[in-house]
């Protein structure tokens, strides 16, 4: 049995953008943004407030935030780093009203990518979400390699349940499971989001896989089937993790759009405007995506 509805959180426009080797221009963050904001999607990341030297590519995230147009059904969210970065977001309180913080559930891929240990990022985001709840904000915890780490092989789900419980027992009203890597697998996936609405009752949960090895949409369904009714996803199949190399992007939102709509499951994404949003960042970037919606078009089940 799947869920009739699920929520779709896009995130290209921090994840995506992120990843891209060229700083793409303030104009064109803004015009996507405010296009994918009229697509029906109801949960839109738009920027990380992190340190410009450390991720150049968002560093006019304020900005896209005090330009952006976004109809006032659209929950906006930003990442947050750690306190300072909450500190900096604040700023902007008013353009935003949920925030995504990080950590990695292994030791070696949570030291590569922000250089502290586990716990020291635990402790440091409990912090953040507690004091993002004070301030009126809807707080996610995303995990990442939660289903498989490049560095040390097998992660225990135990492992990450109890860093989820952590988060949410801090506040975080929804928690963000990555396939940072592209690693899982669905009877693996069935299996993790079964335990893990056990584990953590009350909790939003939430997939977000990448498409390293071709299986996103799969995992998807194994979500699907064990009662997962959130998602997060990128627009042309854009984003990746800045370690190792090789991994590749997001589920594309269009891809996932298309397949959910085709099995009867409703998002409230207008599909055709998905995918004039995909085609705009595809002619800003300049190159082909990995989204297959946007190469074959929607299915058309009356030719």
């Amino acid at each position: 049995m799947l869920p009739r509805r699920v929520s779709i959180r896009e995130v290209g426009p921090r994840d995506g953008f992120q990843n891209e080797p060229e700083v793409i221009a303030t104009d064109d963050k803004v015009r996507l943004v405010d296009l994918l904001a009229r697509t029906g999607l109801r949960r839109l990341e738009v920027t990380s407030f992190v340190r410009p030297d450390v991720i150049p590519q968002l560093a006019d995230g304020a900005e896209v935030l005090d330009r952006m147009d976004v109809p006032e059904d659209v929950a906006v969210t930003v990442l947050i780093p750690n306190e300072k970065g909450l500190e900096n977001a604040l700023r902007r309180r008013d353009r935003f009203q949920e925030v995504n913080c990080f950590l990695s559930a292994s030791e070696s891929h949570n030291r590569a990518n922000v250089n502290r240990s586990v716990e020291e990022s635990l402790t440091g985001l409990e912090r953040v979400i507690g004091r993002a709840r004070e301030e009126g904000l809807r707080a996610e915890g995303v995990i990442s390699v939660s289903f498989g780490c490049p560095y040390e092989g097998h992660v225990p789900p135990e492992r990450v349940f109890a860093i989820a419980q952590r988060l949410a027992a801090a506040g975080a009203e929804e928690i963000g499971f990555g396939d940072t890597t592209g690693m899982a697998n669905p009877l693996q996936v069935g299996e993790f989001f079964a335990a893990a609405r056990e584990a953590l009752p009350g909790v939003e949960l939430t997939a977000h896989f990448h498409n390293t090895r071709g299986q996103g949409l799969a995992n998807v369904l194994a979500a699907l089937q064990a009662g997962c009714e959130s998602f997060e996803s990128s627009f042309g199949e854009l984003g990746g993790c800045p370690v190792p190399k090789g991994a590749t992007g997001n589920i594309a939102t269009e891809d996932l759009v298309s397949m959910l709509h085709e099995m009867g499951v409703e998002t409230g994404i207008d599909l055709e405007r998905l995918l004039d949003a995909a085609a705009a960042v595809r002619d800003v970037l300049g190159r082909p995506l990995g989204s297959h919606t946007l190469v074959a078009g929607p299915v058309d089940w009356h030719a």
